[in-house]
């Protein structure tokens, strides 16, 4: 049963590494400027963010499984969009309907596996889950840089349809339908939600373009602050609220979804330009630097299991502490090391580290946060959880992306002066994270 909601799983998540992999031939292909390369990242990140949650209530109302299937449906649709766009712009409008497919295969996959395991096999059933997407991530550099090398950026899309197309059979054959409680949909919470992510996040992304003091940056802002304002009022007052703000009164919601949200500005933002450095510094080709991320990227497919059984053994919050530990060392060490004609050896360990960081991170932030809610509430944890991790990316993106802006640029000669403060920022958010996790309670419920 994981396999068969972990196989779409792993298609979106190998969509995301192999579009970052892609992004230099996508800016030559497609004459992109760095803004255009951001937004093309950004226009999957702002639906997705936006529907995480939205998605969490629609497959309880409707049924998991076949919300899962739609969604699963429109990803392989849009992916097809994506392979025939030639602009920047119909590329941005396909990765968006890609992000709206993408939000109810993450959300619902976990939600699926949830609910067909016992509670005491939580903990193993997410770290076997998390494989699925260490497993994309660790393909998608690899398979990313030998796709443009070999062929074309499209067919990193393309390939999208054949793997769709085999996980629609095979979770529909596999998958028992399933539902949430019984209660009335909240399209009031939803548009307010979905408006106030949109805005937020179209402010961020907008502000390396712009400046954070720009009048358009500050507006989409506090419009998105005002709608937060305003979904939570809303969210109160609902007979029956999408989101149970009640939820947050627990003091290990609250906090794992905040180191959740510090751990992807911080990973995400350094990804983002880290991923170029090889090809736009180093001149190595598309499928040499996919394969210099491998420490990094396989290491999460082994670590995400581990710390599955190991958060059953020991308690999922030394694992936390452990993991945001090593990604912000790891951080450091690359800060420390980089230069432009740095030998790769003295990056494989930093990179290795980090990748161990997020594979012990990642399983146990999930099974704290569905632990901290009541059994009625658990798809909304798992939709919250899932949109602050969406909007640490995007936040991340725009965040490391300023910072780089403002030391470096995109010439071999200038570019390290960028990443190493982008990097030096992201550790520095990721130990914010870290500091938090201390304080999260031992016991499994956070009461």
């Amino acid at each position: 049963m994981i396999a068969a909601v972990g196989l779409p799983a792993f298609m979106v998540q190998l969509d995301n590494l192999v579009v970052t992999t892609a992004m230099p031939a996508i800016r030559s292909a497609l004459d992109a400027s760095i803004g255009d390369l951001q937004w093309i990242a950004d226009a999957y990140t702002l639906p997705f963010a936006a529907l995480l949650l939205p998605a969490a209530a629609l497959g309880d109302r409707f049924g998991r499984r076949a919300v899962f299937l739609a969604g699963v449906a429109t990803f392989v649709a849009a992916s097809a969009a994506c392979a025939l766009a030639t602009t920047a712009g119909a590329l941005m409008a396909a990765r968006a309907v890609q992000g709206a497919g993408g939000a109810v295969v993450v959300t619902l996959s976990l939600m699926l596996v949830v609910a067909s395991v016992q509670p005491r096999q939580r903990a193993v059933a997410i770290g076997v889950l998390s494989a699925f997407h260490g497993l994309g991530i660790a393909i998608g550099p690899v398979l990313g840089g030998a796709v443009v090398q070999g062929l074309d950026w499209t067919w990193i899309f393309w390939l999208n349809v054949p793997v769709g197309v085999v996980a629609v059979v095979v979770a529909g054959a596999l998958l028992a339908e399933s539902y949430g409680p019984p209660v009335r949909l909240d399209p009031g919470g939803m548009l307010l939600l979905a408006a106030a992510i949109f805005a937020l996040v179209w402010g961020v992304v907008q502000a390396p373009v712009h400046g954070w003091t720009s009048g358009r940056v500050l507006a989409a802002v506090g419009a998105g602050a005002v709608l937060a304002v305003g979904f939570v009022g809303w969210e109160l007052r609902a007979p029956a609220p999408m989101l149970s703000v009640r939820l947050f009164r627990s003091r290990a919601f609250s906090l794992v979804n905040s180191l959740a949200f510090t751990l992807n500005v911080g990973v995400f933002g350094g990804i983002f330009v880290l991923a170029q450095f090889f090809q736009v510094v180093q001149g190595h080709d598309p499928l040499e630097a996919g394969l210099r991320t491998l420490p990094c990227s396989l290491a999460p497919l082994v670590a995400g299991p581990a710390a599955g059984w190991l958060a059953g053994r020991f308690g999922a919050v030394p694992l936390i502490l452990a993991g945001q530990a090593m990604v912000t060392v790891a951080c450091c060490w690359m800060a420390a090391v980089f230069s432009t004609d740095v030998a790769y050896p003295a990056l494989a360990v930093p990179f290795l580290l980090a990748g161990v960081g997020l594979g012990v991170s990642y399983p146990p932030i999930s099974t704290v946060a569905i632990d901290a809610a009541p059994p009625d509430a658990e798809g909304m944890a798992i939709g919250t959880n899932s949109t602050v991790r969406e909007l640490g990316v995007a936040v991340g993106v725009a965040v490391l992306v300023s910072v780089f802006a403002s030391y470096g640029d995109y010439t071999r000669a200038a570019f390290v002066d960028g990443l190493v403060p982008a990097l030096l920022t992201a550790a520095a958010v990721v130990s914010v994270g870290l500091g938090l996790a201390a304080f999260l309670p031992r016991s499994r419920t956070g009461e």
